[in-house]
């Protein structure tokens, strides 16, 4: 069985960051997804492509895999910078450009 193991991204419905620190780990599809021919539903034999493991750490998860025996991908984010700004930054004598109404 193979897993992706990932840090997801913030959500855009909210502000805070504290559930971007959590690790996922999902199984990737091991069957082709049917569509049911009488209601036109989409479905299919494996049911791990539902399950999601959330974990603490990406050691965690990678030892979780290890353990069970899963060949694992870990996919990195990229870490954003914040730069600190403050709203006196506009009226700096040292500002590039000029303040105007």
């Amino acid at each position: 069985m193979q897993v992706t193991i990932s840090q997801p991204p913030k959500s855009a419905m909210q502000s805070g960051r504290s559930n971007a620190k959590k690790w996922l780990m999902e199984f990737d599809p091991t069957s082709r997804r049917t569509v049911e021919p009488l209601m036109g539903w989409t479905s299919s034999d494996d049911t791990r492509q539902q399950l999601k493991l959330w974990f603490g750490s990406k050691e965690e998860a990678v030892e979780y895999a290890q353990a069970k025996g899963l060949v694992y991908q870990i996919e990195e984010t990229k870490t954003r910078k914040i730069q600190p700004k403050a709203y006196a930054d506009n009226f700096a004598n040292g500002r590039l450009l000029r303040w105007t109404h």
